[in-house]
Formats: C-alpha cells, structure tokens, sequence
C-alpha cells in the first residue's frame, strides 16, 4: 500500500508567481518557496505587491490560463498513476490551480483557498491547515501507507523529511546545500526511476 505525493510548482507545472512576474513586468513577483522559507511572510508580501500595484485575481488567472505542464511532466504523471496512488500536495490555491489540473488528468490536489473581495482584489489566503504537506504524509502514513514524495522547495523539505522516502525534482542548488538527505533527480526518467527502486525496498 503506497502512496506517491508530488509538489505541483516547479515539478509538474512552471511556477505560477514568476510566470505572473514576466508577464506583469514587475520583477519582484518572481519571488518564490525558493527563495523565501517563511510561507506566511511570502504571501503578505505578494497580497501587499498585488495591492499596491492594482492587480486583482482575474488578472493572475488569465496569466495561468496561457500556461501548460512542464514538457514531459503529463506523461510522467500518467505513468505514475498507472501504477501508484498519486496526490498532489501544494500550497498553491484552488482559484489558480483548475486550468492546469485539468491540463494533467485531473489528480488528486490537496492546496488552499484565496478569499477574494467583491471588487476582485485577492483580501486573504486560508491555509487549509498550516504545514499540510507534512501533515498529510504523516496522515497517509497513520493509515498504513507507505509515501514517497517528491518536492523542489524549503515548502517540500517537511514533506520529503515525514515520507518513507523523499527526493527532490528540479531544486535550485542553494537548497540542496542545505538539505543534502534528500536525492537529487534532474528528469523525470531519474525521479520515476527512485521513486520506483524507494517502492520495491519499501515492499521488502
């Protein structure tokens, strides 16, 4: 009974916040889990830029709707769930995350809710629970799942550090510094090739 839990930003799909930067031409949104570990302090950052700037949710969201999955990235994933239990676990929001869900098959998403104005500016962001990533991997695992996962962020290391096995995807160098347990895979053949040699020990 295994269960694979995948980051949706950098690893499925672009990111989101940089793919906005480039085409708002503000550079400051480029921002990301990358760069910035306090998650809290990232978004009261962007909802104060966003503010600041005018720019209201339908705005972020007609950026999504021109964006596509990584190359490679729905064939990895069919792949995965010919085989696995899949669940995205993201701290992305439901208001951003339906075009490219659909755009992947539709998998399991669990992420967090915008509240949004009358006017259409972004007021809010509800986390679904704080650190959830974590969190569900410990849930799955308290239901007798073994979780593999798979992240390219300070937001993942919780994460890859609860599951049975944990790797990383497309990381910047600077955290792999600083999180030298976690594997490193540069492409999707190297990650399916972990994730299925961490299964076949798992199974004993």
């Amino acid at each position: 009974m295994q269960v694979v839990c995948l980051d949706l930003e950098g690893v499925l799909v672009p990111e989101i916040w940089i793919a906005f930067s480039q085409r708002t031409g503000i550079a400051a949104f480029s921002r990301t889990t990358r760069d910035e570990p306090d998650y809290d302090k990232l978004m009261r950052w962007r909802l104060a830029m966003l503010r600041e700037h005018g720019l209201k949710l339908a705005d972020i969201q007609e950026v999504i709707a021109g964006m596509a999955p990584l190359p490679g990235a729905r064939e990895f994933l069919d792949d995965l769930r010919s085989r696995y239990q899949v669940i995205i676990l993201s701290d992305t929001f439901y208001e951003f995350a339906d075009p490219l869900m659909r755009q992947l098959g539709r998998p399991t998403l669990f992420c967090h809710r915008l509240e949004i104005e009358a006017e259409g500016y972004v007021a809010d962001y509800k986390l679904r629970q704080p650190d959830q990533k974590r969190h569900a991997v410990n849930a799955l695992k308290s239901l007798n799942f073994q979780v593999i996962a798979a992240g390219d962020s300070y937001n993942d290391t919780g994460m890859l550090g609860a599951a049975d096995a944990g790797f990383f995807i497309h990381p910047p160098e600077s955290i792999v510094a600083q999180f030298p347990q976690f594997p490193v895979n540069r492409h999707y053949d190297e990650l399916k090739a972990s994730i299925d040699g961490a299964a076949a020990r798992l199974r004993g």
